[in-house]
């Protein structure tokens, strides 16, 4: 248990920054979802509409320190794989 006025305080800023991290890496997490949903659905104009509308959200995440820099990267690149097929199909 935190006993000094800086422990306690540190504290309850590290519990305050979870929570909004928290709430953002579920913001995040939704965007990617509709995405994904729209693939499924095979709707390639939708995806790709959601994509755009998602990517920023993504890129500003990876600033915060939300989620790596990496597992950003990869998961673009596999949506943007996976509507580029649904396109062409």
């Amino acid at each position: 248990m935190a006993n000094s006025p800086q422990a306690k305080k540190r504290a309850r800023q590290n519990e305050k920054n979870r929570k909004h991290n928290a709430s953002l890496r579920s913001m995040a997490r939704t965007y990617i979802k509709k995405v994904q949903a729209n693939i499924e659905a095979g709707k390639p104009e939708e995806a790709q509409a959601a994509f755009l509308q998602a990517q920023p959200i993504m890129d500003s995440m990876v600033n915060k320190g939300v989620f790596a820099k990496n597992k950003i990267a990869r998961q673009k690149s596999r949506l943007s794989a996976r509507i580029k097929a649904l396109k062409s199909a």
